[in-house]
């Protein structure tokens, strides 16, 4: 639903924790530590010892090589672990696209296992998290940058470095394996810092910027369930950029972001100096912004060090923005909040997916999400819930096995032949816990029906890597073309309801797979 109340708040400030930066070629360490962000202490699984983890960052071009070292020792929590590179294709490498019973076996503790894949032709805004069952939840996330020279929206902006980077996360006070199936997050984090609901006046993140200058923030929604509405106070935000994909220049007053999603907007440090609040309100947990709740501080350069006096932003005219939205010119003002948007891709595309109608893909899924009506209480897909397989679903290609009905797990792996144009209709039912985002590894797709609406945008529709489904009764529809041999999972990127099942896999190209360098070791 695209409304939103927003709340009168103050808060108290103090400075935000700095960021590490390595890559391209990097050892990963994953570790135990006691960390406070909201004022609770209690043990993470952190890259590094930190939350968020490092920026990752590179040019694009790069081949990364990453050495994630397992260091994991509290059995409180999984002591095993994986590392995926949410949005990065890993063409020619799906051993190295990180989940655990897909692509690869869990990094024992103890042990590591080395990453290494190109960035190709691929820039932009990306993160890294673990990749088995919910750990990701319990602190293992971080940001991932691919600098393009050449990008073509420099000129729209002065400052674009790891100051200007946004991560909003939720956080929970009990480790996840014993948080229940869904648990409710306790607190959000901004930049790693945030402020829970009785709890201490703990620091916020504090976001500094120069009057005159136009700053790229990459927005990172790191989020294990929370969508979140992002606005900062008094500016508007001018999007260039959707889960790595550039797109023409659109401005909002806010962005609804989901799990897993990544914007890059234009800010304009063009307002009186002063300070501003910075807010991300979720659609589940403490919301508002009382004391200092899901909040952080924008602060100009010669402000006070002192609390933010603006107010929330006031829709006296709600529009609603659709995908299918006919093509706007760039830097037309919306007043409105960003949804599932309607920004038209930047760069043209060369191939677009399939002919402009309903019948113009040449395979057709329709997913049907649902759940389980006995105990244990799990997500289903087309009547199939995604158990992980004994062994990886790609080590079972690489052993010969290529058909659905000899994938592992049983009903949940779909096989898919290369060079065809697949268009996929995800349906939420009645599966509780709507609306549902759900991420595609191995590609980014076009939005061509979004939740919400009944038109078909087969001119511009947006192009992402993680889409929500809709609330109940409500559905999506995408296109992609298969040209990425390899097991790609599709999930839901709440974490929980991917671990309760809801997922697929699918087996692009099984034959042309089998014919890939092997993944290094053997589980």
């Amino acid at each position: 639903m695209c409304f939103f109340l927003f709340l009168v708040v103050t808060a108290v400030l103090t400075p935000a924790a700095l960021a590490i930066i390595i890559g391209p070629v990097a050892d990963l360490h994953i570790v135990n530590a006691d960390i406070a962000p909201d004022g609770f202490t209690r043990s993470g699984v952190l890259a590094e010892g930190t939350f968020p983890g490092p920026l990752i960052t590179g040019t694009k071009g790069n081949t990364f090589r990453l050495n994630v070292i397992n260091r994991l020792t509290d059995v409180t929590m999984l002591k095993s672990t994986s590392i995926h590179w949410h949005g990065l294709f890993q063409k020619g490498t799906p051993w190295a696209d990180g989940p655990s019973f897909v692509s690869q076996c869990p990094i024992a503790p103890g042990n590591s296992f080395l990453y290494t894949f190109s960035s190709a032709d691929q820039a932009g805004t990306f993160w890294y998290h673990s990749h088995l069952s919910t750990q990701y939840c319990d602190g293992l996330r971080g940001v991932f940058v691919i600098y393009d020279p050449n990008d073509p929206h420099k000129d729209l902006y002065d400052v674009d470095n790891e100051d200007t980077v946004i991560t909003l996360a939720d956080w929970y006070h009990t480790v996840a394996p014993a948080a229940g199936i869904v648990p409710t997050s306790d607190s959000t984090l901004i930049n790693g810092l945030g402020r829970y609901a009785g709890g201490p006046t703990s620091p916020l993140a504090v976001i500094n910027v120069v009057r005159g200058q136009r700053y790229r923030f990459r927005l990172v929604s790191i989020s294990c369930d929370p969508n979140f509405m992002f606005s900062i106070d008094g500016h508007k935000l001018t999007i260039i950029e959707v889960d790595g994909v550039n797109h023409v220049p659109l401005v909002v007053d806010s962005i609804q972001i989901y799990a897993g999603q990544r914007y890059s907007f234009v800010l304009n440090a063009n307002q009186v100096v002063a300070n501003y609040w910075i807010r991300a309100n979720p659609n589940v947990g403490t919301i508002g912004f009382l004391g200092g709740l899901n909040s952080a501080i924008l602060r100009y350069n010669g402000a006070p060090i002192a609390d933010p006096f603006t107010l929330g932003p006031i829709y006296l005219k709600p529009l609603f923005i659709c995908l299918n939205s006919p093509l706007r010119t760039p830097a037309q003002y919306v007043d409105h909040f960003l949804t599932d948007i309607s920004v038209p891709i930047l760069i043209p595309v060369t191939i677009k997916p399939g002919a402009p109608d309903i019948n113009g893909a040449d395979i057709n899924l329709n997913l049907a999400l649902g759940i389980t009506t006995s105990p244990p209480i799990q997500f289903t897909i087309n009547n199939a819930t995604f158990v992980p397989p004994t062994v990886p679903v790609l080590l079972q290609i690489l052993s010969g096995a290529t058909t659905a009905s000899s994938l592992l797990p049983a009903g949940s792996v779909y096989t898919l032949p290369l060079n065809r144009v697949i268009q996929i209709t995800i349906s939420s039912g009645l599966a509780p816990g709507a609306p549902h985002p759900f991420h595609l590894h191995g590609h980014t797709f076009d939005v061509i029906r979004s939740a919400g609406s009944l038109v078909y945008n087969y001119a511009n529709p947006v192009r992402r890597d993680v889409v929500s489904a809709g609330g109940p009764l409500d559905s999506v529809t995408i296109r992609f073309e298969t040209d990425n041999s390899g097991p790609w999972f599709l999930h839901c990127h709440i974490d929980w309801h991917l671990e309760l099942g809801l997922a697929i896999v699918l087996a692009e190209d099984a034959p042309g797979t089998s014919a890939l360098v092997a993944p290094p070791g053997k589980c």
